[in-house]
């Protein structure tokens, strides 16, 4: 039998936050994520809570329940996007289209249901990849956008063209044996690339 991917190894014991409004919906969701043999590291039902826990524990997937009261798991899920670097999947009881539609507005990026328990670890594989890929994406825009005005900087204190500015940054990466991206960084903080400023106004 061939060994796991990484990305299946990745997801085999997961640190899992919980949160409902209902204590008996946590109750209830708490063994089903343990008995596929990840961790639950909290679980919270208030809002004004959520996000210290959230950030505090830096869970690797949030699970939010729709309990009574759709506003008040809306404001979970805002508060967890707002502190998380992990992906939030809501878990509702049966289908509920406009609420999901105004969850997927606040971040979500999957939902579940109690008759789909079985299949909880697939969707979570399947959210965790996306979640990767979304913020490789998201990185690769970052730092383009870093070197783009790294060379703005440059192209203006030295007066060079935009291929000139790019070739700076690209030897000096290579010279110092850094990441372009952290050469970008540093010149858009202020980097030796940099002339003085006054050696630039005079």
């Amino acid at each position: 039998m061939a060994d796991p991917s990484p990305s299946d190894r990745e997801t085999e014991h997961l640190r899992v936050l919980i949160a409902n409004e209902r204590t008996d919906r946590l109750a209830l969701v708490a063994p089903i994520v343990i008995g596929l043999g990840h961790e639950v590291i909290a679980r919270e039902i208030e809002v004004e809570d959520v996000g210290a826990v959230t950030a505090r524990e830096r869970p690797d997937v949030a699970l939010v329940g729709l309990g009574a009261s759709s506003d008040h798991a809306l404001m979970l899920i805002e508060k967890i996007v707002q502190e998380s670097a992990c992906p939030v999947i809501v878990l509702i009881h049966e289908p509920d289209p406009r609420f999901v539609r105004e969850a997927s507005k606040r971040g979500i990026f999957a939902y579940i249901t109690d008759a789909d328990a079985l299949d909880w670890q697939s969707s979570i594989d399947i959210v965790l990849r996306r979640f990767a890929e979304f913020h490789d994406l998201e990185g690769a825009f970052g730092r383009r956008a870093l070197t783009e005005r790294a060379k703005g900087i440059l192209m203006e204190r030295h007066s060079l063209s935009e291929t000139e500015a790019f070739d700076m940054l690209r030897d000096h990466s290579r010279s110092v044996n850094r990441r372009l991206v952290d050469i970008s960084a540093a010149v858009v903080d202020g980097h030796p690339l940099l002339p003085k400023q006054s050696e630039a106004e005079g």
